[in-house]
């Protein structure tokens, strides 16, 4: 679940609320990994900008309140008429519907690395949309991911030690 702050407590969530209210945007830092790959905790930041009429659309990461809970930062998976979906990026389960009265700001662009790239940037959007695309195969991409991420350090770990052993000096016999 992308959570806001790691200290942050629920004077500060409300804050963020009336924040957007006001039509001002705020930077969070989501914590959780229900929004991983796309979101890193500790390292990136969210601009969440005031909704102020936009009409949301499969794709927008949207900060919304939980009934009676946490605020939450998902993608919408689809808008209809029964209310809004949503899915994180490293989740398969759909959450909804839930009310337009529950949302309570849009990604307007992230920070990474010090860098802020706009949500309207082509190369996002065309991520935004396979990602959304490929929902029903993210456990199985994860897994490969993982298992290819293990091996690659194994092997170059292996690699480097018979380097290290082939260009070390050996005693030549005269």
């Amino acid at each position: 679940m992308a959570h806001l702050f790691a200290s942050g407590n629920e004077k500060q969530k409300q804050d963020i609320e009336k924040l957007l209210l006001q039509g001002r945007s705020v930077r969070i830092y989501p914590q959780g990994y229900s929004m991983y790959p796309m979101f890193v905790p500790g390292r990136d930041e969210a601009v969440i900008g005031p909704l102020g009429g936009k009409r949301l659309k499969r794709g927008d990461v949207v900060l919304y309140r939980r009934e009676r809970s946490i605020l939450v930062l998902h993608r919408i998976w689809k808008v209809s008429s029964d209310g809004i979906y949503l899915v994180g990026d490293n989740q398969t389960e759909i959450e909804g519907p839930l009310l337009q009265q529950q949302m309570r700001g849009v990604l307007t662009s992230f920070v990474r690395n010090g860098t802020e790239i706009s949500a309207r940037h082509p190369v996002y959007l065309f991520y935004s949309r396979l990602w959304l695309l490929l929902r029903p195969f993210r456990q199985k991409i994860a897994s490969a991911v993982h298992f290819f991420r293990q091996n690659t350090i194994f092997c170059g770990i292996m690699w480097k030690r018979g380097n290290k052993s082939r260009n070390e000096p050996t005693d030549k016999i005269k």
